[in-house]
């Protein structure tokens, strides 16, 4: 089983403690459902890091699942998910992967019509067409209607489990937020849920709005321009279908008490989950409504207006949302140790750059001009920018070609640096050849300040043998970054496993950088690795990889990324002031 079908596995067995007794089971759904996510967002195959014994690394995977992952890399199966899920109709599982219907709606179906393992969601809509699910107590003629336009989305592709990758589901929310101040009723308007934590992928766009006028919101809410349809629509909560398939939820609270409703629906579950546990050891009792505790034998409830005043009450510093997923924030909260994690403003300059210049290269080209690409940098106030065009393509150049075509490219780099008071390092995305060895000669490695290197073919070789070609490229004197470094892509491919370990313990001993590359399939290095290189001394770098000036402003979702890695500034190399960065560059 790959990734995909592990976390599916734990999420189907999180929704059947859902449907038996969802008060009971709580803690058990909530630990299965965050060691699903967690799983997704590996960039190595779990199946690996079992076999490599390194499981207990795995972040949200607790003695008990670590136990029945490894009976199910064992036997195929591990017995006790079949007894949770031996009283569950298999049709429940595809049917809660249609918008808006969730594990107890899909079980209640299932049992009524005797909705069989195959094709369930079709068989569904037959019985809707009927009129059948209109006569069942709790759902009525709007209810059917919503289900039978809601299984023709499904269809289309557009379910559960079509996630958006960050930069889509923020620029996403980001419109809703916008059309909603547009309504003076509207006091404060924030993202909800993984979209404020920034993980990689989002599925809904929730967002919550602070207001003493919910109805007028709510009505404001619903007549979006870009709507597709209400789902659900409730005195201070509504549901839409929105951006092309996406379901956005809206939730309002009076201002006194928006932080508390910030708190609670920001997440994650296990975040929160620690953080009542410690609330509940000073008397206290959180909800998204405030904190209940006691005075003289009676329960009073206070309200917060903010976060800052909710997490100050429970005895914590407040806690960035980046890092709110139970891996040890709570206990530094308490303790007043958490780090400063790295900040946009704190950004000097961007190194993976692909500007329009005609090299001829092995890939794409960029599509604006280094003059165009300057210019951005200078209004984004940055100190430095760094070029690094793929290299010219090996299969149609000889070596000389190659050397004259990056001297041209230098040329028109100093020609342009003249011009503006941003530093312009020259550099070129070169590939890592199967062999381990670079695109390009030390003839023309030695023209360049430096060179980020990459891997763009040949996915599939064994992780040691990927690990010795990824070192043996970066052994050259002038190789410095390693780019995307998992060669992921968001619905398009998994990376490729590597002996992380040994590539930290390289790149710290001889001064090498690791890439969080920014473009929005790659978001590369991954969250979880970009801690492990933190925690390992491994010096890190956060790239767009543009390939036309606009692109730039990606550098938030990269900057993003290291800090749910824990960064801090000093973890990244391009906040350093230029005359320190070239030094490390050029070493």
């Amino acid at each position: 089983m790959d990734n995909h079908e592990i976390a599916k596995l734990l999420r189907n067995v999180a929704a059947a403690y859902r449907i038996k007794d969802e008060r009971k089971f709580y803690f058990q759904l909530i630990a299965y459902e965050n060691a699903a996510d967690t799983i997704e967002s590996l960039p190595e195959q779990l199946k690996n890091l079992y076999e490599e014994g390194r499981l207990e690394n795995v972040p949200n995977i607790g003695k008990t699942i670590k136990g029945r992952l490894e009976e199910l890399f064992k036997k195929g199966k591990v017995s006790y998910f079949e007894s949770v899920l031996k009283d569950i109709p298999p049709a429940v599982f595809e049917i809660m992967e249609i918008p808006s219907i969730g594990p107890k709606k899909a079980y209640r179906l299932a049992l009524e019509f005797g909705l069989g393992p195959k094709s369930p969601a079709l068989e569904l809509e037959k019985i809707a067409k009927k009129g059948e699910i209109a006569k069942l107590a709790g759902f009525g003629e709007k209810s059917e209607k919503n289900i039978l336009r809601a299984i023709e989305e499904f269809k289309q592709g557009i379910g559960k489990t079509t996630r958006m990758v960050l930069p889509i589901a923020f620029e996403a929310g980001m419109r809703v937020i916008d059309y909603l101040y547009l309504n003076k009723n509207v006091k404060q308007a924030e993202l909800l849920g993984s979209l404020r934590r920034m993980s990689p992928t989002v599925g809904d766009v929730d967002i919550a709005v602070a207001s003493d006028h919910p109805k007028e919101v709510i009505e404001h809410f619903v007549n979006m321009p870009y709507l597709e349809r209400v789902i659900e629509k409730g005195p201070s909560t509504a549901s839409v279908l929105a951006l092309g398939g996406k379901q956005v939820d809206l939730m309002i609270q009076p201002h006194k008490s928006f932080g508390s409703l910030l708190q609670h629906f920001t997440g994650s579950k296990a975040h929160n989950v620690r953080l009542r546990e410690y609330a509940l050891t000073r008397g206290m009792s959180l909800s998204e409504r405030g904190i209940k505790v006691k005075n003289k034998d009676k329960e009073i409830l206070l309200c917060y207006a903010t976060e800052e005043d909710f997490y100050h009450a429970i005895g914590l510093d407040w806690v960035p949302p980046e890092i709110r997923e139970d891996t040890g924030e709570v206990e530094r909260a308490i303790k007043h140790t958490l780090p400063r994690l790295v900040d946009l403003p704190d950004i000097k300059g961007d190194f993976h750059i692909h500007s329009s210049f005609p090299i001829e290269p092995s890939h794409d080209l960029g599509r604006s001009s280094a003059e165009e690409m300057i210019t951005k940098a200078a209004s984004l106030n940055y100190e430095y920018i760094g070029f690094s065009e793929h290299n010219p393509s090996i299969s149609k150049h000889t070596a000389g070609q190659i050397y004259d075509l990056v001297a041209r490219r230098n040329e028109e780099l100093d020609r342009v640096k003249s011009l503006y008071r941003v530093n312009v390092i020259k550099m070129l995305e070169v590939d890592i050849l199967p062999t381990g060895k670079l695109a390009v000669d030390d003839r023309t490695l030695q023209t360049l300040d430096a060179a980020i290197v990459s891997v763009h073919s040949v996915f599939n070789m064994p992780p040691t043998q990927m690990t010795d070609r990824i070192i043996s490229g970066l052994s050259y004197k002038k190789a410095r970054i390693l780019a995307h470094p998992t060669g992921r892509l968001y619905n398009k491919r998994g990376g490729y496993d590597l002996d992380w370990d040994r590539l930290f313990d390289f790149c710290k001993n001889n001064n090498k950088i690791l890439e969080i590359n920014s473009w929005p399939q790659r978001l590369d290095l991954p969250d979880s690795l970009v801690r492990r290189a933190v925690n390992a001394g491994v010096k890190l770098v956060i790239n767009t990889d543009s390939h036309a000036s606009d692109q730039m402003e990606l550098m938030k979702y990269g900057v993003a990324i290291a800090r749910r890695g824990w960064a801090q500034k000093d973890d990244i190399i391009n906040t350093l002031s230029y005359n320190s960065l070239i030094k490390i560059l050029r070493s």
